[in-house]
Parts: C-alpha cells; sequence; structure tokens
C-alpha cells in the first residue's frame, strides 16, 4: 500500500528504512523524500514508526548518525 503518493513510496519501504536506522518522520524524508511535498502521509509514516522500537534509538540520542547505511546506499 502506498504511504506517499508525491513520490510513490509504499508501506514496506517506509519499514525498510525503520529497519536501517529511521526513527523518525525527517529521517524517513531524508532517506525517500516521503512527507516532503504535500505532507499529508505524514502522520501514516509516524503510526507505522510508533510500530517497532527504533533499532539505532541510543545513537539518536547520543547525536551520532543513524542513517549511514541508508546513506551509503544512496
Amino acid at each position: 500500500m502506498y504511504v506517499c503518493s508525491c513520490f510513490g513510496i509504499t508501506e514496506q519501504q517506509v519499514k525498510q528504512h525503520a529497519d536501517s536506522g529511521a526513527c523518525t518522520p525527517r529521517q524517513i524524508a531524508s532517506a525517500c523524500k516521503a512527507g516532503t511535498d504535500c505532507g499529508s502521509c505524514v502522520r501514516r509514516i509516524q503510526a507505522i514508526l510508533g510500530r517497532g522500537a527504533c533499532p539505532r534509538r541510543d545513537l539518536a540520542d547520543q547525536g551520532r548518525p543513524v542513517l549511514s547505511d541508508l546513506e551509503d546506499a544512496a
């Protein structure tokens, strides 16, 4: 199912980015642009992210980069 119609981002893609370390809608946006156009998908992204634990929350809390795997893949 599409989460972001503007950029064609699916729920599965958001979950993959979350599994790679994205913990916030802003980090998802950085990884795939979802939520950066009309913004109507941001609440849905928040709901998806809220369902699981952030695997790299400790890094984020320390101010360290959590998206290095995503940035390397881009």
